[in-house]
C-alpha cells in the first residue's frame, strides 16, 4: 500500500504543502479555523502520519530529549523526571529516561549515547566526576542542565534546594524539643546535597553551642548504615533524635528501629530529608523537609527548552526552598532521657 504523504494530505484539503506543514508544526498564526479543519479532516480521513526522521533532519531537531538520573530509587529523582517528563509532553517533546546508578562510567556511557542519537539536549543529575565532558559540553555551547547537585568549576544553567538551610531549620527544631544529643545519617559525603545537609547539621548544633559528636555522625554506603546504627546506639550517652540524610537512608533507620523495637518518638526523634510519600499516614506520622521536585523539574524543562531554542538564558545557580512538615515523630524530647 502506498504511504500518504502531505503532498495527498494537501490535495485532500485543498491548500498547499506548506500551509499542511504550517499546521503540523503548529504555526497557526496566519491560519483560520476553517483551513485548520480542513487540514485535520484530511488527516484522518488519509490516515497520515508525520515522517519525524524526514522532519527531525530537515529541522536539525529531533525532539527529544535525554535525563540522566544518578539514581532512580531515590522518590524526590522520580518525582523530578516525571515533572520533565510532563513538560515536554505539551511542548510535543521527548524524554529518554536513563539511571547511572551513581556510576559515573554509566553516566558517560549514557552521555555519549544519547548525543550520539543526537538528542536536542540533556538534563543531569550529575555523578560530580566527569568533570572534562561536561566542561566539553559546556564550551560546545550544548544544551544542558544540572538537576539537585552543584558542580563546582562547572557553569551550566544548575537547580537545587537550600539543603544547607534546610537542615539547619530541622536540627534547630529538634533542639527546641528539648535535645541535644542529635545524630545524623546519610551516604558516603561525595556529592553536593549530601555534604551541604550535613554543614546544615553542624551549624545548627555550633548556633546552639552543642558540642559536635564524630560518633553521631554515620555517613556510609547504604549497606553499612544498619551495622553502624547498631554501633552508635550502644553508646553510654545515645542519640535522642536522628536525621535521616535522604529516603534510602531513612529506610535502613526504620529497619534499625523495627528489629530493635525502638519507640517513636518516646525513644528516638526522627527528621528525614526528602519526600516521604506515606510520611502523614504511618503511625507515628514522619516529620520531613519536602523538597519541591515537581517545581524543580518543570524549571529544568523550561531552561533546557530556551537553550535548545537558541534563548539566551545564562549559566546560574536557580536556589529552590525545602518546607520543614512537623509531624509527629519529631515531638517533645522524653523526660525519662
Amino acid at each position: 500500500m502506498r504511504r500518504v504523504t502531505m503532498a495527498d494530505v494537501a490535495k485532500e484539503a485543498g491548500v498547499s504543502k506548506s500551509t499542511v506543514s504550517q499546521f503540523l508544526n503548529k504555526r497557526y498564526e496566519h491560519m483560520g479555523d476553517e483551513t485548520k479543519e480542513k487540514i485535520r479532516a484530511a488527516i484522518e480521513k488519509l490516515g497520515y502520519r508525520p515522517n519525524y526522521i524526514a522532519r527531525s533532519l530537515k529541522q536539525k531537531r529531533t525532539a527529544m530529549i535525554g535525563i540522566i538520573v544518578a539514581n532512580i530509587m531515590h522518590r524526590v529523582s522520580t518525582e523530578i523526571s516525571r515533572a520533565i517528563e510532563d513538560y515536554c509532553h505539551e511542548h510535543d517533546m521527548h524524554a529518554i529516561v536513563c539511571n547511572a546508578d551513581d556510576d559515573p562510567v554509566k553516566e558517560r556511557k549514557y552521555i555519549e549515547m544519547l548525543r550520539a542519537r543526537q538528542v536536542d539536549g540533556l538534563i543531569v543529575f550529575p555523578t560530580g566526576e566527569n568533570i572534562e565532558l561536561y566542561k566539553q559540553m559546556e564550551k560546545e555551547n550544548y544544551p544542558i542542565v544540572f538537576v539537585d547537585r552543584k558542580i563546582d568549576g562547572v557553569n551550566v544553567n544548575t537547580i537545587v534546594v537550600n539543603n544547607k538551610e534546610a537542615t539547619h531549620q530541622a536540627v534547630s527544631h529538634l533542639i527546641q524539643k528539648g535535645h541535644r544529643k542529635i545524630a545524623i545519617v546519610t551516604p558516603p559525603l561525595t556529592i553536593y546535597p549530601r555534604i551541604e545537609r550535613v554543614n546544615g547539621y553542624k551549624q545548627a548544633l555550633r548556633d546552639y553551642s552543642i558540642k559536635i559528636k564524630p560518633e553521631y555522625m554515620i555517613s556510609t554506603d547504604i549497606k553499612n548504615i544498619l551495622s553502624q546504627l547498631k554501633t552508635v546506639f550502644t553508646l553510654p550517652e545515645k542519640p535522642t533524635a536522628l536525621v535521616a540524610g535522604n529516603d534510602l537512608s531513612f529506610f535502613e533507620v526504620m529497619t534499625f528501629i523495627k528489629e530493635n523495637r525502638v519507640c517513636i518518638p518516646q525513644d528516638l526523634a526522627i527528621v528525614v530529608f526528602d519526600n516521604i510519600p506515606f510520611a502523614n499516614i504511618s503511625n507515628p506520622t514522619i516529620t520531613t523537609i519536602a523538597q519541591p521536585a515537581y517545581e524543580m523539574g518543570k524549571k529544568a524543562a523550561e531552561l533546557l527548552l530556551k537553550q535548545i531554542n537558541k534563548e539566551r538564558v545564562g549559566s546560574e545557580l536557580y536556589t529552590f526552598p525545602c518546607k520543614l512538615i512537623i509531624r509527629e515523630s519529631s515531638s517533645e524530647k522524653n523526660i525519662i532521657n
